[in-house]
């Protein structure tokens, strides 16, 4: 018998092609909606990215309607009175707003590298004796990012950091509104055995470093044998004056029994941050 040819079995029905989703293109929103969709986007994208899509996108993230709907969205009352300060000392500079929600510069502190983690970076340094050296705290600093310190030798070494407030995301209007507080704090101390002696010098100058205001803390020498003494020093540059563009904060310490190596004073968590006036 001969063989039985095979019936195939029908192709099955070609499954249909999906319909293409329709993309949402945000450029064709009302420029109010937009920027309320703009508005919950991290400031580091739309400055890094949003800001380049197309000219009305610029044009929104360089205005202040979209960053002054960003700082509505915090509640405190540091947050109202800086929103308030906002409206009534708006910035002429494009793209200041922005800078500021980027940089967050309230209540942060502006001193880089304030404990040592990073070794002397950031730090303009002036060595004496064996110049200066990083170690473990011998007494525990309270708030501190890390527990080191920056340790002084048997000659006076200073380190000078040099803060541009703008740079840091503050605006001139807003340095000059007489409604900020600039707060600064440096913790020193000394090893059991050995005392040391410490200053400070904390100057707010002007766009050509003229000084307007300073701060100095020659506290009393620590004497040998004192268990590891740590103190704070803090002050509060009230009422600033107009023009103040930048923070000088520079340190200086020694030790007291002139011993070579790091027996000197012990500083860390410096600090400088700045403050809304609530009122």
């Amino acid at each position: 018998m001969g063989a039985l040819a095979s019936r195939g079995r029908p192709a099955p029905a070609a499954a249909p092609k999906p319909e293409p989703e329709e993309v949402l293109d945000l450029s064709q929103l009302p420029p109010e909606l937009l920027v309320v969709v703009l508005s919950h986007v991290p400031p580091r994208w739309l400055l890094g990215s949003c800001r380049l899509v197309c000219r009305g996108w610029r044009t929104l993230v360089d205005g202040q309607a979209l960053w002054l709907l960003i700082l509505a969205r915090d509640q405190s009352a540091a947050g109202r009175a800086l929103l308030a300060l906002a409206r009534s000392h708006p910035p002429t500079a494009r793209a200041a707003l922005g800078r500021f929600c980027l940089r967050r510069p309230i209540g942060r502190n502006l001193i880089r590298n304030s404990c040592g983690q990073e070794g002397l970076r950031k730090w303009m340094v002036e060595n004496g004796g064996d110049g200066w050296a990083v170690e473990e705290n011998k007494t525990t600093v309270p708030g501190a990012p890390a527990q080191t310190c920056f340790v002084t030798s048997f000659r006076w070494c200073g380190k000078k950091q040099v803060l541009d407030l703008e740079e840091e995301g503050l605006w001139p209007e807003l340095l000059d509104s007489g409604r900020i507080d600039i707060c600064v704090s440096d913790w020193w101390g000394a090893r059991h055995d050995c005392g040391c002696q410490y200053r400070l010098v904390v100057q707010l100058t002007d766009a050509s470093q003229a000084v307007l205001d300073k701060f100095s803390a020659t506290p009393d020498p620590i004497q040998q044998w004192n268990n590891d003494a740590c103190f704070q020093v803090t002050h509060v540059f009230s009422n600033i004056k107009k023009g103040v563009r930048f923070v000088s904060f520079e340190h200086w310490g020694q030790d007291t029994q002139f011993w070579a190596g790091h027996f000197g004073a012990r500083v860390t968590n410096s600090s400088v941050t700045v403050q809304v006036h609530l009122s």
